[in-house]
């Protein structure tokens, strides 16, 4: 028999999916799918990744099932579907229809690149998407070709004005900077603010499949700043939500429509410092891989295979019971930049967003 571990605190009993840090996770995360249409540098290695066993992949009816038993059991209140490329599931507007059929009341989001999203994304919001994050470095073609290792930025541009025309609010636009991108962020921002959409700069994360990171490499929050501040003038705004990742700028002489308040408000940008500036005490997020295993941590290697659980009938009580015990040993953070952080194994592309 195991001797419980005296320093390790008692689970509280609540069905939430608390850790021992104090925080409850209520924002999952979805991984469908390992594919995409890009090969972005900073994630995907130039063949792909290793592709995923049908017969291990979640298929439409369990990641639904999955999403509701987390909503209905454990608290979660938001649930955004990633990949890979979340467009590359040929189900995905299945997936978001029953995701809603099941749960009427909760946001569902998607993170994507955008390629081939003009032809679906009206259907997608008739199925029941509420909200969409489309991932855009540049809105120079070369550059965007030479990053992505494919020529498809007109797809993605055009995937952005039928996001906006299919009635998603906010559009964002999350934005990757690089040495070679970094001088035309401000006409990333420019195209953004005259597109009406939101745009946001998260910095380069370890994540990358071809582990080329570094940290003397990376740019900065700070840097991006400074290079937006060549063109604009940029006033903090603080965060939307304390748990929010990014932090706002409102950007002077610019605004956009508010659909909530029906009024217009100034303009903002975002700069999510997921290295420099860590906002991990914070984190209410769960992860959930195409395989079906929690992730507590985006850097964090242990994983639970909960789609094991469910297949093997033990029925949805266990499953939520091995869903809190795998989040009650969430990590206290990525500890980049200390000597002891390790890179996950899974790159950004095998995890999801």
């Amino acid at each position: 028999m195991t001797t419980p571990d005296p320093a390790t605190p008692r689970r509280p009993a609540t069905p939430l999916l608390v850790d021992t840090f104090g925080r409850t996770a209520r924002d999952l995360r979805v991984s469908l799918t390992e594919k995409c249409s890009l090969r972005c540098t900073y994630c995907m290695p130039e063949e792909g990744l290793p592709p995923i066993p049908e017969d291990r992949r979640m298929t439409t009816d369990e990641v639904v099932h999955l999403v509701a038993l987390a909503h209905r059991e454990l608290g979660v209140r938001e649930v955004r579907f990633t990949g890979g490329e979340p467009l590359m599931r040929q189900d995905l507007e299945r997936i978001v229809a029953g995701t809603r059929a099941a749960c009427p009341a909760l946001p569902i989001a998607l993170t994507t690149n955008g390629v081939g999203l003009e032809h679906r994304a009206r259907g997608l919001v008739e199925a029941g998407l509420t909200r969409i994050n489309i991932s855009l470095d540049t809105v120079n073609r070369a550059e965007f070709a030479e990053l992505t290792r494919r020529d498809r930025l007109p797809s993605v541009l055009r995937g952005v004005r039928a996001a906006v025309e299919a009635g998603l609010d906010p559009v964002k636009v999350n934005a990757v900077p690089l040495r070679a991108t970094l001088a035309g962020a401000p006409d990333l921002l420019a195209w953004a603010l005259a597109e009406g959409v939101q745009l946001r700069f998260i910095e380069e994360m370890p994540l990358d499949a071809d582990q080329r990171w570094s940290r003397g490499e990376m740019v900065t929050a700070a840097e991006v700043l400074a290079s937006l501040s060549t063109r604009f003038e940029l006033t903090a705004a603080g965060r939307e939500d304390p748990a929010a990742p990014a932090e706002l700028w409102e950007v002077a002489g610019h605004t956009t429509w508010d659909t909530g308040t029906r009024r217009e408000r100034p303009a903002t940008v975002g700069i999510i410092g997921t290295v420099t500036r860590s906002f991990s005490a914070a984190c209410d997020r769960t992860r959930l891989t195409a395989e079906g295993t929690v992730r507590s941590c985006l850097f964090g290697d242990d994983e639970t295979d909960v789609l094991g659980v469910l297949r093997s009938g033990a029925g949805d009580a266990a499953v939520a019971q091995a869903w809190r015990a795998a989040m009650w040993g969430k990590q206290a953070g990525h500890g980049i930049g200390g000597t002891r952080f390790a890179r996950p194994r899974r790159s950004m592309g095998a995890i999801g967003g």
